[in-house]
């Protein structure tokens, strides 16, 4: 059945950190990245830094296979993740963001034991920005 919901997920690290030294202490490159001072589109800098990794963007009803696939290649890296918690000032984010149609089916955004435990552990937060659209906003 075709549907004309969508959603991505990422894993992000927000706050005072060079995103180059996370890189090479998870040697892992990643998909999008800000350092501190950057410019935005208006000139004013950002007083913080972005590094995210794990984009997913092929829409599963299931989401928390989307979510799955968008920590695994951080599992093995707990550890790191936690020495980057504890020797900067910084937050962890799993980001949700479903667009959904209400005449649609209704995805599922619970996320599984495993998500949780990869959350719980990394003490990663859970951002779920939700759209709505009535069917003639397609």
């Amino acid at each position: 059945m075709k549907t004309k919901n969508s959603c991505y997920t990422a894993f992000k690290i927000v706050g005072q950190f060079d995103p180059d030294e996370v890189s090479k202490l998870l040697h892992l490159t990643p998909e999008f990245s800000l350092k501190i001072g950057d410019l935005r589109h208006d000139g004013v800098p950002y007083d913080c830094a972005l590094w995210e990794i794990g984009r997913c963007d092929r829409y599963d009803v299931e989401v928390e296979n989307q979510m799955r696939k968008t920590i695994s290649r951080l599992q093995d890296k707990i550890p790191l993740l936690n020495r980057i918690r504890e020797e900067n000032d910084v937050e962890f984010f799993l980001v949700v963001v479903p667009f959904v149609y209400v005449d649609d089916i209704a995805p599922c955004l619970a996320p599984s034991l495993d998500v949780i435990d990869f959350l719980h552990a990394t003490r990663t937060k859970m951002d779920i920005d939700l759209y709505v659209y009535h069917s003639d906003d397609a």
